[in-house]
């Protein structure tokens, strides 16, 4: 069962980041960015091959993944007046490789002082031979030439293929790509387990009892339709589990369509917990029909449903009602998705659903560093028609960068107390 879990858990954290980073390389691709990296995992590097101008990545620490597009970031490669760099060229005769150090393990590369050196407009290195100061050089460099630092090669990026250099709708369309992959997969989730296990009936009806449950003590049976509890009418499930989850360890009294008259049971639902929030539960599992058509409408209105509750729960988490126990990082999801595994396949499929909504909602979130944050920078240029200094908008990223992994450290901490607990 362990082996099942991990493998679950790769395949569902792996699924979750490829298609968020997949929307965020597609997207500069279209705008004619240069995608330098497309990672899953943060840390030293595991697997990694190029293709297409991208180095394709998987690191060591499952904690998410980016795509790193030039100019999002400060450009790492600078040439400096005075410095010493080897060149080597192509058939066209313009420069493809500008060696900056450890030029002994270049024989043929060519050597000069750098007296001026633009990789962004002009693209071309102006210099010396060294020792001969007499004869200016000029190069005109490839726009795919490589800047080789440590003997790790990087591509340049002429400022028409950085971030910066597109417009704010490409940019804000690139940065919201990877949230809307994320619920376009739950969309497709919730479709394909709407198309294995049928569409849920709108009727309280129950399809099943779970064994030893407070539903099974109180008298339940598979085809039972709850129509009033305590008295008060209800005509939906959404109604009956809100009630429910609503009373843990509270008595209930419900009233039951059974075959052609009605039956009242009397019903304690049990009390569980679980990441810091307190519900009632039943155990009984709701009806479901088989409808092709049905399940377009399923998937929307899972997705939709989702959202809506996760939205509720960060709202209660941002004004106190909830505490920070609330949340869970890379341990207490792995936990909880060995729970999920035990209980079948489609329960596992609806929690990666869940966890792709949550993914995305959480990722436009207007906290710096995450795609949010960025997104209110682009917003803001928008409105006042300049952009945020980079230096300054770089600082407010770091910033909520560290923010963020100390949450992800205390939030991690809380999920291997509560393993023991």
């Amino acid at each position: 069962m362990l082996l099942t879990t991990v493998i679950a858990f790769i395949f569902m954290f792996g699924l979750l980041v490829f298609i968020h980073e997949f929307g965020h390389l597609i997207f500069a691709k279209r705008a004619g960015m240069l995608a330098r990296e497309f990672a899953i995992g943060f840390g030293p590097k595991v697997f990694s091959f190029t293709k297409n101008e991208t180095v394709y990545t998987i690191r060591l620490l499952p904690i998410g993944g980016y795509v790193r597009v030039a100019g999002e970031d400060p450009e790492i490669i600078e040439l400096k007046a005075g410095q010493h760099i080897g060149l080597e060229f192509n058939q066209d005769e313009k420069v493809s490789k500008i060696i900056v150090n450890h030029k002994s393990k270049h024989p043929d590369a060519r050597v000069i002082e750098v007296e001026r050196a633009d990789l962004d407009h002009e693209l071309l290195i102006e210099g010396y031979e060294p020792d001969e100061e007499d004869e200016k050089l000029n190069f005109q460099v490839d726009r795919k030439a490589f800047f080789v630092m440590d003997e790790e090669e990087t591509q340049i990026a002429p400022y028409d293929r950085q971030f910066a250099s597109k417009s704010v709708g490409k940019r804000a369309m690139q940065l919201f790509a990877g949230p809307m992959m994320n619920f376009l997969l739950a969309i497709v989730i919730f479709f394909i387990v709407g198309l294995i296990q049928g569409v849920p009936v709108d009727e309280a009806e129950v399809a099943g009892v779970q064994p030893d449950s407070p539903a099974d003590e109180a008298g339940f049976q598979v085809g039972d339709e709850v129509v009033q509890i305590d008295g008060n009418s209800i005509s939906t499930w959404e109604e009956f589990t809100q009630i429910v989850q609503d009373h843990p360890e509270e008595e209930l009294t419900m009233t039951v369509q059974r075959d052609d008259g009605t039956e009242t049971l009397t019903i304690t639902p049990a009390k569980v917990e679980g990441q810091g929030i307190t519900v009632g539960q039943a155990g009984v599992q709701r009806a479901f029909e088989q409808s092709f058509s049905g399940t377009f409408q399923y998937g929307f209105e899972q997705t939709y449903d989702t959202t809506t509750l996760i939205l509720t729960n960060l709202g209660k988490l941002i004004t106190g009602q909830y505490s920070i126990d609330a949340l869970s990082g890379p341990v207490g999801i792995y936990d909880y998705t060995d729970q999920v595994v035990q209980s079948g396949f489609m329960t596992f499929l609806m929690w990666t659903a869940i966890l792709s909504v949550n993914l995305g909602i959480v990722n436009l979130v207007p906290i710096p560093a995450l795609d949010g944050g960025r997104l209110l920078f682009v917003g803001i240029e928008a409105i006042r028609g300049k952009p945020v200094d980079p230096q300054k908008e770089g600082i407010v990223h770091f910033v909520g960068f560290a923010l963020l992994m100390l949450l992800m450290i205390v939030v991690t901490w809380n999920d291997i107390q509560r393993l023991f607990l």
